[in-house]
Order: structure tokens, then C-alpha cells, then sequence
């Protein structure tokens, strides 16, 4: 049932951002998503509900963090992934920040960091947010 909801959104949307023309201005700035775009924007993750918060294992399915942040670089690309591993409730927890393109899908769905440890994890160099100037 729910992915008759999703595919009646999507056909809304496409249906209700093809009619939708807007002129070009010199100068002017454009808000939102061209069409063309929002189709890519529908067949790309959601941060918040497949990624956000979620475990992460090694391959031996022990869970080794869990992904609290995503770093998007300036060329706007997400670059880096913070896990965080260790501690309870927050305390003596280990945040590091892994490179997006050394975590896997699982066929199950899982995310995964091959050949990470807890320990491996808690070795790494602490992440820390830079502060604001």
C-alpha cells in the first residue's frame, strides 16, 4: 500500500512540475528544483531515513558505530560520514569521520564498513566539529 502512495506522489509531482514553465530573467535566481532535477532527486537516498541513525556493521555483522552526521564538502558532495562508536547515552563516545566511499549496501539493507573493529574505531583519530569563528 505504501508504495501506491509513492508512486502516486511521484506522478503528482512530475505531472505538477512539468506544467510549471518559469522565464528567465538576467540576473534573477531560480527557487527550487528544475524537473529534470527532482527525478534524480527521487531515485537519491534520504538522509534521514536510510542513513541518519543507522548501524553500522563490519563484515562478521558485529556492529562496530552508528552514523550520526554527513559531511558534504564545498563542491557539494557528501564526502564523509561521522560514526560514532562506543560510550552510552553519549558519554565516552568516539566519533570518527570515514570516507562515504569505504561504506557498502548490504543485500539485507545494512550499511557496512569492511574490516572495522570497535577497536579499530576507537583508534582513529577523535572527530571533532570546528567552531564557529
Amino acid at each position: 500500500m505504501n508504495w501506491i502512495r509513492a508512486l502516486l506522489l511521484a506522478l503528482l509531482v512530475v505531472v505538477t512540475s512539468s506544467s510549471y514553465v518559469s522565464a528567465q530573467v538576467a540576473g534573477s535566481t531560480s527557487l527550487g528544483v528544475t524537473s529534470e532535477e527532482l527525478r534524480g532527486v527521487m531515485l537519491g537516498w534520504s538522509a534521514k531515513k536510510q542513513v541518519l541513525g543507522k548501524t553500522v556493521y563490519n563484515e562478521s555483522n558485529e556492529k562496530v558505530g552508528v552514523i550520526d552526521d554527513l559531511i558534504i564538502a564545498p563542491d557539494r558532495a557528501v564526502s564523509f560520514a561521522i560514526i560514532g562508536a562506543g560510550g552510552f547515552a553519549g558519554i565516552r563516545r568516539h566519533d570518527v569521520a570515514i570516507p562515504v566511499t569505504q561504506l557498502k549496501q548490504a543485500a539485507d539493507g545494512k550499511i557496512v564498513l569492511p574490516g572495522a573493529t570497535k577497536e579499530a574505531i576507537k583508534a582513529m583519530p577523535r572527530f571533532e566539529y570546528a567552531k564557529a569563528k
